[in-house]
């Protein structure tokens, strides 16, 4: 039986290296000569579970503002996420090869232990990009739901828990504003990593003074008797966040203290960390040779 599998392995191999599948891993960027590999980010392995997570966006009842619903959700599927944010020096290799737009001047930072701030979430998914042709594997920023996962005991709860009815649009203001600065940090410039620690996870930093962007649309839902849902409106223009608390930014914005905030607090600073995707089987047999040094 052993030799039947191992000759059914030799036969796949064969096909794949007759199609071309074992071409040496060498990538073009922006027209720029074959570059090589870049070394993968280290990544937390997060396992599947279950948690109860308060639905990101805004929530109406009889037109007034209230909690959004507490909702248990299960993460059927394990998922690889960065230790740490993307760091400035990664950043700035990005920006090097011409895939990546260089940061928000007023936010720059510098070195393989800061992380890179004053990006937007076009700057995010054009990283992710960049990173996924550079190592072969395939990155991309996390929903909502895996970063709160992810962030485990530091994921906040962003329920004002008021007595009245939201008739008072005010009050509700701000016991947001006295809720969200109660979880600010009295320094807000970026730290180097491994500042604020890693949580229960292995993740670190998460939950400190940058904000990470997700791939989660800002939603506007209102809701009928219950939890029901009457009717939801996303609005993609606008991304979730997360953060010491959840925040809801113009897609465009890389500085949150520019006025693009659309609800809540602004962060301090905006920066990225991404999940790993699986690899496909094709990408196992490629690892299996070694990759071309330009």
């Amino acid at each position: 039986m052993k030799l039947k599998v191992q000759a059914s392995m030799a036969i796949a191999a064969t096909m794949l290296a007759a199609a071309g599948a074992f071409a040496p891993q060498v990538v073009e960027i922006a027209g720029k000569a074959p570059a090589q590999m870049a070394a993968e980010p280290e990544t937390v392995a997060i396992a599947p579970g279950s948690f109860d997570l308060r639905l990101p966006g805004e929530f109406l009842k009889n037109d007034y503002p209230v909690d959004a619903p507490l909702q248990a959700t299960k993460v059927q599927r394990g998922f690889a996420i960065m230790k740490y944010q993307v760091s400035a020096a990664d950043y700035a290799r990005c920006v090097a090869d011409g895939a990546c737009e260089a940061p928000e001047a007023s936010a720059i930072t510098a070195g393989d232990d800061m992380p890179a701030t004053g990006v937007s979430y076009r700057d995010a998914t054009a990283y992710a990009a960049w990173l996924t042709e550079r190592t072969g594997a395939v990155w991309r920023l996390p929903t909502d739901t895996e970063w709160a996962f992810a962030a485990g005991e530091r994921y906040a709860d962003d329920a004002l828990l008021l007595d009245s009815n939201g008739s008072n649009p005010a009050e509700r203001w701000l016991a947001r504003y006295r809720s969200e600065t109660g979880k600010s940090e009295p320094d807000p410039e970026p730290k180097t990593r491994g500042h604020f620690g890693t949580n229960a996870k292995s993740v670190a930093d998460i939950a400190g003074n940058v904000w990470e962007w997700t791939t989660t649309c800002y939603t506007r839902t209102r809701l009928a008797d219950g939890a029901a849902k009457a009717e939801s409106l996303d609005n993609c223009g606008v991304r979730v966040v997360g953060g010491k608390h959840r925040g809801y930014m113009s897609y465009f914005i890389r500085d949150g203290k520019s006025g693009g905030c659309a609800a809540g607090m602004a962060p301090d600073n905006l920066g990225i960390r991404l999940v790993r995707e699986p690899d496909s089987l094709l990408a196992r047999f490629r690892k299996l040779l070694p990759a071309k040094v330009a």
